[in-house]
């Protein structure tokens, strides 16, 4: 478990990392070539795509910070955990996701995200 706890730790730092080449590095370190991530905003595949849409997200929520509010629950090869993404200071977040993952070989190869709370 603790290996997968890593792997999602990795992964909600990959859309806090602003610094688009260390962000590039992280993806390719987390996510397998092919991977692919479909949410309700969008689905993109392999590490080109996944990069853009995070880009596209922190300029959009430029200064908020995605976190982990719990551990993740996993088992196989498979992942869900929730996670929030709130503005310096705040005490509640202003978005809400929940998202599962599936893992080859440690690494991410599939994201199914959730939006359970969107900024109105």
């Amino acid at each position: 478990m603790s290996d997968v706890t890593s792997t999602v730790e990795q992964y909600i730092a990959i859309w806090n990392e602003t610094d688009a080449e260390r962000r590039r590095a992280l993806v390719a370190e987390v996510f397998t070539p092919d991977a692919s991530m479909t949410d309700p905003l969008g689905s993109v595949t392999g590490h080109d795509g996944i990069d853009g849409f995070i880009g596209g997200a922190q300029a959009q929520f430029a200064g908020l910070t995605f976190s982990l509010p719990k551990a993740p629950d996993a088992h196989h090869d498979l992942a869900r955990f929730q996670w929030y993404l709130t503005a310096p200071g705040a005490d509640e977040p202003l978005a809400i996701g929940f998202d599962v993952v599936e893992l080859t070989d440690g690494r991410i190869a599939k994201v199914h995200g959730f939006l359970d709370k969107i900024p109105g």
